[in-house]
């Protein structure tokens, strides 16, 4: 059986949220913000599945999200969290975009077509890759870091090939040339990389702060998405850019 990645990016939401109040934090301020960007689209008379689109989030996955960062119910299924993360993310993007380019309309150029499963798959996969690199850039991440993720995926509801993924993926290189060829052409999942990456951890040393400039930087962020990102995630006081 193939591993559902949407599935795990849900557990990994759920572990991150509740072994770090910051983490917690960040996700919980991104969730709020969005609120505003929803209003903003609709009041253009814009639909969210035509500007950001996508069943998750016409179908309430990001209230969904959206519940569980704001203390709402705990029954979320870990598959629709990890949904509704990707569709925060996506929200996320096309408002660190639009913000960019200096327009004050709705209807600019930064768009979003419907993806097809095979390709939220590979986004979720993309996204779950960005997490844990974020996760070990400082290169901390021992025995009992890895005990202590392995165990919250495992009450997250991972199941035993979801957690040994992760924990392969955390014992292996940095994976940041795959990322980068993953994003290229497709500005939107490069700001959905850095928003994921930046909301993984709390960026508390210089190694962490390097490394997300190196991945902004080749990504091809430029600093204007950048800082709305980081405003977005509650973490516009502190550039990670250098």
């Amino acid at each position: 059986m193939a591993l559902d990645f949407m599935d795990l990016l849900g557990s990994m939401v759920q572990g991150t949220m509740s072994s770090s109040p910051v983490v917690s934090s960040r996700m919980s301020n991104a969730g709020s913000g969005i609120q505003d960007i929803l209003s903003s689209l609709m009041g253009a008379g814009q639909t969210v599945t035509q500007k950001v689109g996508g069943d998750n989030l016409a179908a309430g996955g990001l209230g969904a999200l959206l519940g569980t960062l704001l203390g709402g119910s705990k029954s979320t299924t870990t598959n629709a969290l990890g949904g509704s993360m990707m569709g925060l993310l996506g929200m996320m993007a096309y408002k660190a975009l639009r913000n960019s380019s200096g327009s004050t309309t709705m209807t600019q150029t930064t768009t979003y077509t419907q993806p097809t499963p095979q390709q939220q798959a590979s986004d979720a996969e993309i996204i779950l890759t960005a997490m844990i690199d974020a996760a070990k850039s400082d290169g901390q991440v021992d025995a009992n870091e890895i005990n202590k993720i392995m165990a919250n995926l495992q009450s997250s509801g991972a199941g035993q090939e979801g957690v040994n993924y992760v924990i392969k993926k955390l014992q292996g290189p940095m994976e940041t040339a795959k990322i980068v060829a993953a994003v290229k052409g497709r500005p939107e999942l490069a700001a959905q990389v850095y928003s994921a990456s930046l909301m993984a951890i709390d960026v508390d040393t210089d190694a962490e702060k390097k490394y997300l400039a190196k991945l902004a930087g080749a990504m091809g962020l430029n600093q204007n998405v950048i800082n709305n990102i980081e405003h977005l995630t509650g973490a516009g006081s502190q550039s990670y850019v250098c």
